[in-house]
């Protein structure tokens, strides 16, 4: 729903909604801006964008909105609540902190900002003023993943082994950004939320094939402190498209296909069991387990949908983030640890000690 003609805060039962605004409209801008704005719990009441095209089509398609060019006229804006930023990485930090300093809840795009220093900034400020901090961390609001999140959570895939994903297609190449920070930083946001376990250290490994750009094709193995162990292959220069991920344990298997249309999951019932002496190779014998597969039913609610219903409660103090600062803090450490890891052909980095734990 848009804002009202009047220009002042709608209610829903009674209730008043969330004056958001959302700053940059151009490739993911325009799914936040519809999802908020059908969000029975909020208002769209603004959007910024620099660029007279983007914003004309952002003045078109809300027409009962606030649109201008200047970021720092919404943020200021008293009728906005929460500050949806969803422009280049190297402006998250900025415009994050002025609409925290402007007493404003945030939801910030994917990565939540170019280094772990601005992430620990923009956590204590927000920690500072009691404001909702969230990145758009957007997979973890799908369906499948949080099914994912409850079987590991419940015990049903036993002792976890391995995370095992594949993040490829053609394009976009990013000017700003290499392919871990683009792609891989979804695959470690998953990680983080289905995982109970947090990674020790990192090897990475990548090449750029455009003159003067930035790696295209990069692989990630994580290290746990026990038999754990993550890897991560993301590309942008695949002649296919893939989005596949495996998930190992001790009782039953994952495979998650974010392609498939019906069944992005499939559980099954796979393994190996160890019989005889563990301290004699040759006394210990391997069996094997082959049971069924099932394909466990999941909501299809778009995610953002689902995000900006629990961004509204959050702000609300309903609800504690499931995406805060702080697990955008730990991705972003991953991905610096990576591409130091990538500039010295791989030799594994170790992971710091957080100032702002989960």
């Amino acid at each position: 729903m848009s804002a009202s003609p009047d220009g002042k805060s709608r209610s829903q039962g009674g209730r008043s909604a969330i004056g958001v605004g959302v700053i940059g409209y151009g490739y993911w801008g325009p799914n936040l801006a519809r999802n908020f704005a059908e969000s029975p719990d909020c208002e769209l009441i603004a959007v910024a964008d620099l660029k007279p095209d983007l914003a004309a089509l952002a003045r078109r398609r809300h027409p009962a909105s606030r649109v201008t060019s200047d970021p720092k006229e919404l943020i200021n804006n008293p009728k906005v609540e929460a500050v949806i930023i969803a422009t280049p990485v190297s402006t998250h930090h900025a415009l994050a902190l002025q609409a925290l300093k402007a007493g404003k809840h945030v939801l910030v795009t994917k990565p939540l900002a170019s280094s772990s220093e601005q992430c620990l900034e923009l956590i204590g400020e927000a920690a500072r003023r009691k404001l909702v901090l969230m990145v758009d961390h957007t997979f973890v609001y799908t369906g499948a993943v949080r099914k994912i999140h409850e079987l590991v959570a419940k015990g049903d895939l036993g002792d976890i082994y391995y995370y095992d994903s594949v993040r490829v297609n053609l394009g976009l190449f990013q000017h700003d950004v290499n392919v871990i920070w683009d792609l891989a930083v979804h695959d470690l946001s998953i990680m983080d939320f289905v995982l109970p376990k947090r990674p020790v250290a990192v090897s990475a490994t990548g090449i750029a094939h455009v003159p003067r750009g930035l790696e295209n094709t990069a692989y990630l193995t994580l290290f746990f402190d026990d038999s754990v162990i993550g890897h991560v292959h993301a590309n942008w220069l695949s002649p296919v498209k893939m989005r596949r991920t495996l998930i190992a344990g001790s009782k039953k298997m994952i495979v998650y296909d974010d392609l498939e249309p019906s069944e992005k999951i499939k559980v099954y019932d796979k393994g190996i069991t160890l019989n005889g002496d563990a301290e004699s190779v040759y006394k210990m014998l391997v069996g094997y387990r082959a049971g069924d597969m099932w394909a466990p039913q999941i909501d299809i609610t778009e995610a953002l949908r689902v995000e900006a219903k629990h961004f509204a409660a959050c702000v609300s103090g309903k609800e504690k983030p499931l995406t805060p600062g702080e697990a955008g803090l730990r991705t972003i450490a991953l991905l610096e640890a990576a591409t130091r890891s990538m500039h010295n052909r791989g030799q594994p980095v170790e992971l710091p000690a957080l100032h702002a734990g989960r």
